[in-house]
């Protein structure tokens, strides 16, 4: 972080204290704000970012410890600094209590101050920087990690691996539950910005005017309830990636906005007036045929060819079937980890029915189907009886073989599974309460 995207914001009734650590500061290349009370500092907090706050002790109104409380409320990773012309130890042990990084005796040695504001700017990107690894570290999963040894699966490695060492757009298709987020991720960990963030948005689950939000961010007051400025998505993932999940989902107007930052780099808060520079590498996916959209005028041809640079598939389970025992193995040891139990294997009845079902939901589903059978089975190996009904009972619509046929008998089977809850149905589908809703209409499913 350099001086000058340092932010600092001095609190004193003293106005010489306010002039002379300003002039100090600005003169170091800081961006320096002053408030004469608690008050002012609060109101100036809603407005701008901060990085540094020095707080007087004493001062008329709010105190300088009231005011810490108070900050470290709205930014508990705010680096504050008390300032005391009293030298009194109480006051300063209970800053250090509350959470202040340092304290200062008036009057002040400048070359002390500016000593402290260095190591305090020097924690703060130490403080970063850890996050930002450990996230990194959290999230990422490698190429290698993808699990599937088929055909289309080491095409997609090699895609993964091949578009990892560029920044250019990538788009993923591929139907729901098929592991367009997992491929997302490896793509971020395997690029030059797989040490900043990667920030995910699901486009699908949000109204247009909450999306618009999420996405640019909102100065404070530009709508109602909107108490606090607050940094869209474009902004949090700036030096990083952004994944933004059923990109065929959004609007036109959405689809205006995310043309012009992809190409101007820039963005503007809603509600705001000035322009922000992002630096982000964009990995959209999709699981919605965007040339039939683009015909006929839902999606925008120029924002279509600019997402469609580096296209990868991921092929659906019931086209690499080989693939499900490795799967399955791979889940079976996960949740017997989580859940602490020991079972050791998959019997080979229950792996033949695996084999045989379609899996509508793909491997978020089967990983679903492997969880329930770990959570209720007693034995050290699931049997046909551990898996759900869905997986085991023949699909009542046979003669059907389309997907929609499937998916509508698979939501069927799982509504009336769970007497039509549908909050726990749409958690056993691994999808939200609006998506079930949309799917329930869609496929004209009757409540009996």
């Amino acid at each position: 972080m350099n001086n000058e995207n340092v932010r600092i914001l001095v609190v004193d009734d003293e106005p010489i204290v306010l002039k002379s650590l300003s002039e100090w500061f600005r003169d170091d290349g800081y961006a320096v704000g002053s408030a004469s009370t608690g008050k002012e500092a609060l109101a100036k907090l809603t407005e701008e970012d901060w990085d540094i706050f020095l707080l007087d002790v004493k001062m008329p109104g709010m105190s300088g410890l009231e005011l810490q409380k108070k900050i470290k409320e709205v930014n508990p990773d705010a680096v504050i600094i008390i300032m005391t012309a009293f030298a009194s130890v109480e006051s300063a042990v209970e800053a250090l209590k509350q959470g202040a990084y340092d304290y200062l005796t008036k009057p002040f040695d400048p070359e002390h101050v500016g000593h402290l504001i260095r190591n305090a700017v020097e924690r703060k990107n130490l403080a970063a920087e850890n996050v930002r690894l450990k996230k990194s570290l959290d999230e990422s999963i490698l190429a290698h990690d993808i699990i599937g040894g088929s055909g289309g699966m080491r095409e997609v490695v090699e895609a993964v691996e091949t578009v990892s060492k560029t920044d250019t757009s990538v788009l993923i298709r591929g139907e729901s539950g098929t592991g367009k987020e997992l491929v997302a991720k490896a793509i971020h960990a395997n690029s030059r910005r797989r040490y900043m963030p990667m920030i995910i948005l699901n486009c699908g689950a949000l109204p247009e005017g909450i999306l618009e939000s999420e996405l640019f961010g909102h100065e404070k007051g530009a709508f109602t309830g909107a108490q606090y400025r607050r940094k869209g998505k474009f902004e949090m993932a700036d030096g990083g990636s952004l994944f933004l999940d059923e990109i065929g989902d959004i609007s036109q107007k959405t689809q205006v906005n995310l043309l012009r930052v992809l190409e101007e780099k820039k963005i503007r808060r809603i509600g705001g007036e000035r322009e922000i520079a992002v630096d982000f590498r964009l990995i959209a996916a999709t699981n919605k045929n965007l040339e039939g959209s683009v015909e006929s005028g839902l999606f925008r041809s120029d924002l279509y060819y600019r997402l469609n640079v580096f296209t990868i598939r991921i092929p659906p389970l019931r086209e690499r079937r080989d693939d499900i025992p490795s799967l399955a193995e791979h889940f079976l040891r996960k949740y017997s980890q989580t859940t602490n139990k020991h079972i050791e294997s998959i019997a080979p009845e229950a792996l033949e029915r695996m084999m045989n079902y379609p899996w509508p939901g793909n491997v978020r589903e089967l990983e679903n189907a492997i969880e329930r059978a770990v959570v209720v089975c007693k034995s050290n190996a699931i049997q046909v009886g551990h898996l759900p009904m869905s997986t085991v009972e023949t699909p009542r619509v046979s003669a059907e073989k389309t997907l929609d046929a499937v998916e509508r008998e698979h939501i069927r089977s799982t509504l009336a599974e769970t007497d039509w809850n549908i909050s726990q149905a749409a958690r056993f589908l691994n999808i939200d309460r609006v998506t079930l809703y949309r799917k329930i209409k869609k496929y004209n499913i009757k409540n009996p």
